[in-house]
């Protein structure tokens, strides 16, 4: 997979995704829309329902909010991503560290920021480390919530995460899976693209094993200088395992 994300940058503009507060991602005056596609790794988990579960698994967790989010109601979160620097980060500030780093603004021009962890958050229950979404270690048992947002149109071989799933939930148990749909050669291969909509896609193939209970859209929104932001909307669907 590509290192594109053990990158300063790319470390900074998670972190400013993920923890930064609404005057320090957007402009003066911005539209309502870019408002609203803020805190997306807080709205994702958000999907879940509310009562407490045992375990919970966030794949893909970047630099873990969302893995803080889930152990709100998960007496257990393992939060996975395959970027070292992303791990050390969320690592960090679970050990209750603030996190320097620079918010990009155009050419050298840069702002220092620190990212730091809300109050409120159940960090004992709480256990990160890097691992390949698409080959994941055969000890991890079977979780009773597993969310992956943003991730399976990253993966090289998004299949073989499909494939493992099954064995990754729970009887009865809940997964939400978010991804933009944008399909890049530079991440995943053509030839492993789907061949009909990603939505059908995940129904065929999960089917079998997940009912489908509802689907949505988040708009999600990084910042990537002071006069350029992606904005997306990521198809949001929630499963329970039969």
């Amino acid at each position: 997979m590509s290192n594109l994300y053990e990158t300063r940058k790319l470390l900074g503009e998670y972190l400013l995704f993920h923890y930064g507060r609404a005057d320090e991602i957007l402009p003066e005056h911005a539209p309502a829309a870019m408002r609203e596609a803020l805190d997306f790794a807080v709205r994702t988990p958000g999907h879940f329902e509310v009562h407490e579960v045992d375990r919970g698994l966030d794949l893909g967790c970047a630099v873990g909010r969302s893995s803080f989010e889930m152990s709100r109601t998960c007496r257990e979160v393992i939060g996975i991503d395959f970027s070292r620097s992303f791990i050390e980060a969320a690592e960090n500030l679970r050990a209750g560290m603030s996190l320097p780093y620079q918010r990009l603004e155009e050419a050298h021009v840069s702002t220092d920021l620190e990212a730091r962890l809300p109050e409120g958050y159940e960090t004992d229950r709480l256990h990160f480390e890097t691992g390949d979404a698409m080959s994941l270690r055969a000890d991890l048992r079977a979780f009773d919530r597993v969310h992956a947002a943003n991730l399976l149109c990253r993966l090289p071989e998004p299949q073989r995460l499909l494939d493992r799933l099954p064995s990754l939930v729970k009887s009865g148990g809940e997964l939400i899976l978010a991804t933009p749909c944008t399909w890049l050669a530079e991440f995943t291969p053509p030839e492993n693209w789907p061949t009909v909509t990603t939505f059908d896609w995940l129904k065929e193939t999960l089917s079998p094993d997940f009912e489908l209970v509802h689907q949505t859209n988040e708009p999600f929104l990084i910042r990537e200088t002071a006069r350029k932001f992606q904005f997306t909307f990521s198809l949001v669907t929630f499963w329970r395992r039969r």
